[in-house]
């Protein structure tokens, strides 16, 4: 299970649980799975007005003293700005009063994602970084989102795969990808596979519970 947590605020991730109830659900995933079963994922590390480096420094530390112990590993990146996730940004912060920002060059990145992998590290949990190579910097390891070896591990048997990963610097196994776009309805205004909440809104209202398809249709039908 990749679970996101970030604790961004609602400007940011309208619609998302609450960070105290996102914690207690990792809580109780390890504990009946175990800490192998579970990958927090903080990602993307956006930069704003409300989110400023120091911001995800203390957000950072804040949520790894309370999932010390129920995970093993924390993956980053850095927001990548697609031209959807531009429009999307420039409404949210026009409609909420922040500013946004790319941070200043791949060292100002490094130098935050070093420090954010730092804070993890010390609590016991192994930062990683998701498909941006060019980035890379101790204390932080390449992510495997699809990970054999972390199956392995929940299963008790091996597995084997060759990698083969979605995009340039993903060190995924292969594997199929079973999502769609435009079906997300938790407002995370940095989202790449969103191209507005209107289409959303019309999608999760369609959807059906006991169809095959998400949002109750072909995918051909989804328009």
């Amino acid at each position: 299970m990749q679970f996101t947590a970030t604790a961004y605020p609602r400007a940011l991730e309208s619609s998302v649980i609450a960070p105290e109830r996102a914690v207690a659900q990792i809580r109780e995933l390890a504990a009946r799975f175990g800490p192998r079963a579970v990958v927090w994922r903080y990602d993307p590390v956006l930069v704003t007005s409300l989110t400023p480096p120091d911001w995800h420094r203390e957000t950072v530390a804040r949520l790894a003293d309370a999932l010390a112990g129920a995970v093993d590993e924390v993956v980053l990146s850095v927001a990548n700005i697609y031209r959807k996730t531009r429009r999307n940004l420039d409404r949210a912060a026009s409609r909420h009063g922040f500013d946004w920002r790319t941070p200043d060059g791949e060292e100002e990145k490094r130098e935050l994602l070093a420090a954010l992998g730092g804070i993890a590290a010390e609590r016991g949990i192994r930062p990683t970084l998701c498909s941006q190579p060019e980035l890379l910097v101790p204390p932080l390891g390449e992510a495997r989102c699809i990970d054999v070896a972390r199956f392995g591990d929940i299963a008790g048997r091996p597995f084997s795969n060759r990698e083969k990963g979605n995009r340039v610097g993903c060190r995924c196994a292969e594997s199929r990808d079973i999502g769609a776009y435009d079906m997300c309805p938790h407002g995370c205004v940095y989202c790449y596979a969103v191209t507005s909440r209107d289409r959303v809104a019309r999608a999760y209202r369609d959807h059906d519970l006991g169809g095959e398809f998400l949002g109750g249709r072909q995918a051909a039908d989804i328009t």
